[in-house]
């Protein structure tokens, strides 16, 4: 017999099955509140919590965000990210850590927190393809957090709420219609009470309520509608990963895709063939040790065919899975295609078509490893397009992502194929010269302005005379001192005093004890 709501809640607090929030989570949750929390007492509340503060600038130092300078403190990330961004992934901590190994009899704690996670994923990837104001970071909490309300029940009333699950997955039938039917109240409701018990502010709260429903929330406030309904589409991709029906799941959110935020067939399908890949990646950062699961196109290839083997005879099937076994590798092989294309155009330059700033980081950080390892050294060559604001005032914008894409095809044709091009941003660009001395670096630099310098760059009968200012540095792998920042900051430093000593020209930085700047003539 079904409870009222009311003894759904008294049950809920007799059991003592609300999650308790971590101290940091609960102050900090009061003072963001408050309008005059400074930047000081958000940071100086997180550090006290030395585990937390390591594990937040781990994440704030991943591909998750992709900052190109790395933010060693608590402070500094505060100020980049912001209150919210800030109480979001403290929050995911603190659940997270509290929650995910935990077990019980007829309920799995991992794979709710897998789910859950693969909830938020989806739902930041979903925001990154929509034109909205809506802040990523607390998106991804509210749907880390939408159905905690099943959580919450699961441990309240572990019998009943088993017996919820097994006919969920039988019948194919909503879980909170079932909930309703067989409790007397629904997950999301549940998590909604849970959520203002911990004082969750009103922008957590009510897509909580209405992620299962968005149609039903009537608040007016349209920024509030687009979150919940991101919560919504968020949970039917994790249903599509971690349903027994993934091929409903994904017909549903094909249309609700385009009829709620008009997603493309080609976004969608964006985001299913990347998705596991990016909650993967995601639990690695939050510490969370989850199975690898198949990618969305898989699973939906894999139900096709197990569907289809129903009305087939004995003969049907065995021919049948013989085309569909060989039909499965070619698409694999089609799918392991794309994946490798949109990684590798995942780390290139959209105008250049050479490689990006995120990739650039990346590599550098692999070559000094490489050379602590080898004993040997590599160079950095950082080049400035001369005067390049008055190309795009005086011949127009055009003309000057002509300059930009022509420059980098020339300096490609003069560096060998393991040195790495990549445009650091605007008109700047920079050279990883591995197993290369200063000396040697220098030369390169030299024969790449030579290069530009010499160079008619001709765009339809309209020619320009470029030239490029060129900083270089080098890395020392003994030197125990040396570092990737100290590193990109000592080419900076040489390309600003080529910049200052008339342009077009090389300058190398030395230690300030031997003189500092070295000019290469040219």
């Amino acid at each position: 017999m079904a409870m009222t709501r009311e003894q759904i809640i008294q049950g809920v607090m007799d059991a003592g099955a609300l999650p308790t929030l971590s101290s940091v989570a609960s102050k900090l949750i009061e003072i963001t509140g408050r309008e005059e929390t400074t930047i000081y007492q958000i940071s100086s509340l997180v550090a006290q919590d030395v585990s937390l503060s390591a594990k937040l600038l781990k994440v704030v130092n991943s591909a998750f965000y992709s900052f190109p300078n790395e933010v060693r403190t608590i402070q500094q990330a505060v100020a980049i990210l912001g209150t919210n961004a800030v109480r979001s992934l403290v929050l995911s901590f603190s659940f997270l850590d509290a929650e995910h190994a935990r077990r019980q009899t007829g309920f799995d704690y991992q794979r709710f927190w897998e789910q859950s996670l693969a909830t938020a994923v989806a739902a930041r990837m979903l925001v990154e393809e929509v034109e909205t104001d809506v802040d990523p970071e607390e998106v991804f909490t509210v749907c880390l957090l939408e159905n905690i309300g099943v959580l919450i029940l699961a441990k309240a009333f572990p019998e009943q709420y088993d017996a919820v699950l097994r006919k969920c997955e039988t019948d194919a039938e909503e879980l909170f219609v079932l909930e309703e039917r067989e409790l007397g109240a629904d997950h999301s409701f549940v998590g909604c009470h849970a959520a203002r018990h911990w004082q969750f502010p009103e922008t957590l709260v009510q897509p909580i309520l209405y992620h299962h429903d968005p149609s039903s929330y009537q608040g007016g406030n349209r920024e509030m509608e687009k979150v919940v309904v991101v919560a919504y589409l968020a949970g039917l991709v994790a249903n599509i990963l971690y349903s027994g029906h993934p091929l409903e799941y994904a017909d549903r959110f094909r249309r609700e895709a385009k009829k709620r935020l008009g997603l493309k067939s080609g976004v969608v399908d964006q985001v299913f063939e990347n998705v596991n890949r990016e909650v993967s990646r995601a639990a690695d950062y939050f510490g969370l040790k989850i199975a690898g699961t198949p990618s969305v196109p898989e699973i939906l290839q894999r139900a096709n065919i197990e569907l289809a083997t129903l009305n087939m005879s004995y003969e049907q099937v065995n021919r049948e899975l013989v085309e569909a076994k060989l039909e499965l590798e070619r698409l694999n092989a089609e799918l392991e295609e794309k994946n490798r294309y949109l990684e590798q155009i995942a780390n290139l330059d959209g105008l250049t078509g050479i490689f990006n700033h995120r990739y650039f980081q990346e590599s550098l950080n692999r070559e000094m490893n490489r050379a602590v390892r080898t004993g040997r050294g590599l160079s950095l060559i950082m080049i400035d397009l001369d005067k390049f604001k008055n190309i795009n005032d005086f011949y127009g914008h055009q003309a000057g992502d002509f300059v930009l894409k022509e420059a980098c095809r020339i300096w490609g044709e003069q560096l060998r194929d393991y040195d790495l091009l990549a445009r650091y941003g605007g008109e700047e660009f920079i050279v990883i010269l591995p197993e290369t001395d200063v000396d040697e670096a220098l030369v390169v630099a030299e024969k790449l302005r030579q290069t530009t310098a010499g160079h008619e760059f001709d765009n339809g009968g309209e020619r320009y005379s470029v030239t490029a200012s060129f900083g270089v540095a080098a890395y020392d792998p003994v030197d125990v001192n040396a570092g990737r920042n100290l590193l990109i900051e000592q080419a900076d430093t040489a390309l600003y005093a080529a910049k200052e000593g008339g342009r077009n020209r090389v300058e190398r930085y030395v230690a300030k004890k031997a003189g500092w700047l070295k000019r290469l003539k040219g």
